[in-house]
């Protein structure tokens, strides 16, 4: 069962750092939230798993995937939280770059053409990441019906998406944290 209270708490706790840092997006940031303290720890990803998918109750999906490393866990725990609720879900995980062996290809999993995707991140700044992932799983033939993050750091991300009519949920957002957003001009 999810429990939201004790998903800020556990963010408190383990990830959320305050400093200088640089984020993946290039923007800089006066605090950084570490997700893989929270999905690559059992009872954070347990409370992932089940806050996506009471998030995504009422989405029509095939398959839930992202961009690899930063999705490949929270995947898994989505998958074992489906099939803890008897839910048919699939995972793909897609790659930075194609592999240099085999079958050469970004997209892994049993995910086939036409099937519907929810693209799944940890923190979402401007969305990059992302994106990239739901333009590798629709070349690849699936329709991107979801974009979620388990942050919004509220700093484009929302936007971009809608750009793209790619409809965004989060589970939470960075005023769950007390943070304002930055102004547009920070």
């Amino acid at each position: 069962m999810f429990d939201r209270e004790e998903l800020i708490r556990l963010f408190h706790e383990r990830a959320l750092k305050f400093g200088d840092f640089t984020l993946a997006s290039g923007k800089k940031s006066t605090y950084y939230l570490d997700g893989k303290q929270i999905t690559l720890h059992a009872r954070g990803l347990q409370l992932v798993g089940e806050g996506l998918l009471d998030l995504l109750s009422d989405v029509e999906y095939d398959a839930i995937g992202g961009m690899s490393i930063g999705a490949d866990p929270i995947i898994g725990g989505v998958l074992t939280a489906a099939a803890g609720r008897d839910q048919s879900m699939i995972g793909v995980m897609v790659r930075k770059e194609a592999k240099g062996h085999g079958t050469q290809k970004y997209i892994e999993g049993p995910v086939e053409p036409g099937m519907k995707v929810v693209v799944i991140d940890d923190v979402v700044t401007t969305g990059g990441s992302s994106i990239l992932a739901c333009e590798r799983i629709q070349e690849f033939g699936c329709e991107v019906v979801c974009v979620v993050g388990i942050v919004d750091r509220m700093q484009g991300g929302a936007a971009n998406f809608a750009e793209r009519d790619l409809p965004f949920r989060s589970l939470l957002s960075i005023l769950d944290f007390g943070i304002d957003p930055p102004k547009d001009d920070e």
